[in-house]
C-alpha cells in the first residue's frame, strides 16, 4: 500500500505565516503538521510515500523531507504546478500508484490515534474506496456525507448550503486505482477545481463499494490560526515529561514538560505544563510559561509571561506583559520599549489580524 501527502494550497487564512513557506510546514508542538502525517503513514506500515507539492516554496518541503530516509520512508515528489483541487492532485499520482491500493492524506490534517486500524479495515473488507468522517458543528465548510436508512453512504456533496448531515469528510481517503478513471471524467466545479467528492460520487453511482469509518477521537483541519492553537492544545494534552536540558531548580517546573537538549530553565522561572521547549533555548529567571505553550529551538525568553501560544524557532521575547493565544513566526523579536510614550508600535503584513 502506498501513501500520498497533499502539500499544496496557498494558506491564505494563515497569512502572514504562509508568506514564507507552505502551511503544512508550520509547527504544532514543535513539529511540522505534515510530519505528523508522514509519521502516521509510516506507523501504519506505509513507507512508499509521494508528496504532491504546491507552488508555495516547494523547495522548503524538499529540504525538510529529502529522500525520506531519515524518517524511515521513501519519498517521491510530484509537482502540482497550479492548484486545481484535491482530485487533480490525486490524478497526478497515477504513475506513482500503478496498481496498488493507496491512502491520500491532506498534509494539514491531524488525527488522534492515526490510521493504522483503518488501513487494516480497508485491506480486509476490500472496498473500492473508504472515507473517514467526523461530526462537525458547521458542515457547510466541508464535504458532507448523506446516508440511507441502513447507514450506507448514498451521496457526497462539497460545501453544501443545506448539509444532508453533520458528518464531514476529513481529508483522508483510502482508494484503489479505479478512482483515476473517475477523475479523468471530472469537470471543474463552481470553485474551478476538480472535486474529490464528485469522483467518489461517481464510484457510488457506478456501483462500486465505498465504505466509511467515523473518527473515534479528535480530528483537526488546521486551516486557521485558531485551528493551529487548538491543535497545539490537543497534542500537548498527550505529551509526556522528558527533560534533556538543564533545570536549575526543579521547583521551576510543574506538570508535564518536554525540554530539549542544551536548553536551560534558569532558577526563578516557572514553567507550568503541558508545555514543550525545543533545543538550545533559554528561559530566564522571572519568566512565566503557562500551559499549552510550544517554544521552538534557539529561542531566548528573557522576560514576560506566555500562555497558550506557539513561539517558533530563533525568536527573542523580552516583554513586560503577557502573551496569550498567539503564534509567533520564526526569527521574530518581541521587545518592550521602555523609552518614550507608552503605546503599541506595530508593523503588520497584508491580511494580518491583531487583538490588543
Amino acid at each position: 500500500m502506498k501513501g500520498i501527502i497533499l502539500h499544496g494550497g496557498h494558506g491564505t487564512r494563515l497569512r502572514p505565516l504562509t508568506h514564507t513557506g507552505p502551511k503544512q510546514l508550520i509547527p504544532v508542538a514543535n513539529k511540522p503538521i505534515s510530519q505528523y502525517v508522514l509519521e502516521d503513514l509510516r506507523e501504519s506500515g506505509i513507507k512508499d510515500i509521494a508528496i504532491v507539492l504546491g507552488d508555495v516554496m516547494p523547495e522548503k518541503v524538499r529540504s525538510h523531507y529529502g529522500d525520506g530516509k531519515k524518517y524511515g520512508v521513501k519519498v517521491t515528489y510530484i509537482e502540482q504546478k497550479r492548484p486545481g483541487g484535491i482530485a487533480q492532485a490525486v490524478g497526478l499520482a497515477a504513475d506513482f500508484v500503478k496498481n496498488d491500493m493507496f491512502v491520500v492524506y491532506l498534509g494539514d490534517n491531524l488525527l488522534k490515534g492515526g490510521i493504522a486500524q483503518c488501513v487494516r479495515e480497508f485491506q480486509k473488507k476490500k472496498y473500492d474506496a473508504m472515507i473517514l468522517l467526523s461530526r462537525v458543528k458547521d458542515p457547510r465548510q466541508f464535504g458532507v456525507a448523506q446516508f440511507d436508512k441502513k447507514g450506507d453512504i448514498v451521496r457526497l456533496v462539497e460545501k453544501p448550503k443545506k448539509p444532508p448531515s453533520d458528518y464531514a469528510l476529513t481529508g483522508i481517503y483510502f482508494l484503489r486505482p479505479v478512482i483515476f478513471q473517475m477523475i479523468k471524467k471530472l469537470k471543474p466545479s463552481w470553485r474551478g477545481e476538480l472535486e474529490i467528492t464528485e469522483a467518489l460520487q461517481m464510484l457510488l453511482d457506478a456501483g462500486y463499494r465505498v465504505g466509511h469509518r467515523i473518527v473515534d477521537g479528535w480530528w483537526k483541519d488546521t486551516g486557521t490560526i485558531e485551528d493551529m492553537i487548538d491543535a497545539n492544545i490537543l497534542i500537548l494534552d498527550e505529551i509526556k515529561t522528558s527533560i534533556k536540558g538543564t533545570v536549575e531548580d526543579m521547583s521551576c517546573i510543574q506538570g508535564r514538560i518536554s525540554l530539549g537538549q542544551n536548553s536551560t530553565i534558569k532558577k526563578g522561572a516557572l514553567i507550568r505544563g503541558p508545555a514543550i521547549i525545543g533545543e538550545n533555548t533559554t528561559i530566564e529567571s522571572g519568566v512565566y510559561v503557562g500551559p499549552y505553550t510550544s517554544i521552538g529551538n534557539n529561542v531566548q525568553i528573557k522576560s514576560g509571561e506566555i500562555e497558550n501560544s506557539i513561539i517558533m524557532d530563533n525568536c527573542t521575547v523580552c516583554v513586560s506583559s503577557r502573551i496569550i493565544d498567539s503564534m509567533i513566526g520564526s526569527n521574530s523579536d518581541i521587545i518592550t520599549d521602555h523609552k518614550g510614550p507608552k503605546g503599541h508600535r506595530l508593523i503588520l503584513g497584508e491580511n494580518s489580524r491583531i487583538v490588543l
